[in-house]
């Protein structure tokens, strides 16, 4: 495609508003306009962002949608997705998180020209780094993760900022909205590299994050859990649902040093096998053989 247009989502529960103006701002100074941007309450009412400094002059200003309950992630954002669909003048669009910033002015540019040069890329996977300019290892999307600055083709991308297609995405589908929190984007990968989409790692794209651990939320170590059995039993052939769920039990038992997270996660696994997880449609081995040549086959 040639110079597809942008769209913008961010969601939020309400609780950053200086951060959203913030990140909002950033947005703003872009050197490419984006022909959309979605704020999403979710489960909480927005300050009056629609007619934002520097971007009230899009069409219809801001959009904000205030959801009644809180969806979450994966949900708020299908609900932003629809929305910017349902417009129809929106070819990629970026995900931000709610209390990230956008440090350089050449951002939006850099996105659409990766997708003008390759027709087959669906998602792109940005740095996320801290104030200090640190890149913590877990968000490196790549096994060998020394090296933050180094690009290319990879298996997964980072929720906090990242773009999507929306060619890519009227053809794998949105968000697994039912896994609420955590390996949200392993699905949407999985689905995407099957598919025959690319993934790809862009540090050039930076977006300041601060830093912090998944584990802060009560729920990290019981979603972690159900939705990473929910995972495999979605999208994995049979042979390899064994061995992934298991790599991750013998994982998770030798870093888990909370007695009390460790029972969570066994709850959070046996609710992911007791319970329903969606359409099954179990990727093809020729994606397996995919995901082991790019260096992170799906047992890990």
């Amino acid at each position: 495609m040639s110079e597809p247009r942008i769209g913008v989502s961010v969601v939020t529960m309400g609780d950053r508003p200086q951060q959203v103006e913030a990140l909002l701002a950033s947005v703003a100074m872009q050197d490419v306009r984006p022909a959309r941007v979605v704020v999403v309450g979710n489960g909480s009412p927005l300050p009056d962002y629609g007619s934002f400094p520097g971007l009230e002059d899009l069409s219809g200003g801001v959009t904000l949608l205030e959801l009644d309950e809180n969806l979450g992630c994966p949900g708020g954002r299908n609900e932003a997705l629809e929305a910017l669909a349902g417009f129809g003048d929106v070819d990629v669009v970026i995900e931000l998180d709610d209390d990230g910033l956008l440090v350089d002015k050449d951002v939006f540019r850099t996105v659409q020209e990766l997708y003008a040069a390759d027709p087959d890329l669906g998602i792109v996977g940005f740095r996320i780094a801290d104030e200090h300019g640190e890149t913590q290892r877990r968000h490196v999307p790549r096994l060998r993760a020394k090296d933050p600055m180094r690009p290319g083709p990879v298996t997964a991308f980072l929720g906090g900022g990242h773009a999507l297609s929306m060619r890519m995405l009227a053809e794998t589908g949105p968000w697994p909205a039912e896994f609420f929190f955590t390996h949200e984007e392993t699905d949407l990968s999985w689905r995407a590299l099957d598919a025959g989409w690319k993934i790809l790692y862009e540090p050039g794209l930076l977006l300041q994050h601060p830093r912090t651990s998944p584990a802060r939320h009560a729920v990290y170590y019981r979603m972690t859990a159900r939705n990473r059995v929910w995972l495999a039993r979605r999208n994995l052939p049979l042979p390899l649902v064994p061995a992934y769920l298991g790599t991750w039990i013998l994982l998770t038992a030798a870093r888990t040093r909370s007695a009390s997270g460790l029972r969570a996660w066994g709850a959070g696994f046996a609710e992911g096998v007791r319970t329903e997880c969606g359409e099954r449609k179990p990727m093809r081995w020729r994606t397996v053989w995919r995901m082991t040549r790019l260096g992170r086959p799906p047992v890990i």
